[in-house]
């Protein structure tokens, strides 16, 4: 039963993340995103193999990359972290959302429960692990942000070779907790986790 929840967290928390994307980036003037139909919340426009095999092998991942054009945007380095930041932050207003339903809504079916609380942890740990500033997470946009202009070519090439150093990151870490039992990625999860549920709670 656990695997559905999990199947069910999926679903919604990409489809939120990615579809928060395409809004964004079509609020601030690029229709690409729209035009290719990712201003959706069917979870078959946004999920990505490889992130979505991370979900179920490390409890953390990523959706498809939302297409934008960089050169239809009024301000391209602040629109682009915006862009980026609109998926994380999607994820954090669910969590507060099920946050509400769940402490206020005193009798619900079990199955629905478990569902919309798997939908809650899994909406807190994208929005951390997608705030590393690492591509392709979000967090490597916002970077863009202080880099000057002289080093956009070096900006590029971070970006591009994200994904290469990102795999490289997850597999040390797995390494290094299976040889001493500490993970960084599983601390700082866990501790994010913790504290940004707290506020949640504290903010309900």
């Amino acid at each position: 039963m656990d695997i559905i929840y999990l199947i069910i967290a999926l679903a919604v928390c990409i489809s939120v993340h990615e579809a928060a994307h395409a809004w964004v980036a079509y609020k601030l003037g690029d229709p690409t995103a729209k035009m290719a139909g990712r201003v959706s919340l069917n979870p078959f426009r946004h999920l990505d193999l490889l992130g979505t095999i991370m979900i179920f092998i490390a409890h953390f991942g990523w959706g498809k990359p939302v297409p934008f054009n960089y050169y239809n945007l009024k301000h391209p380095r602040r629109d682009t972290a915006l862009i980026s930041i609109a998926g994380p932050i999607s994820n954090l207003l669910t969590a507060f959302v099920i946050a509400i339903l769940l402490k206020y809504i005193q009798m619900m079916p079990t199955f629905l429960f478990e569902a919309l609380r798997a939908v809650f942890n899994l909406s807190i740990i994208l929005f951390l692990f997608n705030l590393l500033p690492i591509a392709p997470l979000d967090g490597s946009k916002l970077i863009g942000l202080i880099i000057p202009h002289s080093k956009e070519d070096w900006y590029q090439r971070f970006l591009a070779q994200g994904p290469f150093y990102l795999i490289l990151l997850v597999v040390f870490d797995r390494l290094l907790a299976g040889a001493t039992g500490f993970s960084f990625l599983g601390t700082f999860l866990q501790y994010g986790y913790e504290l940004t549920t707290i506020l949640i709670f504290l903010a309900t």
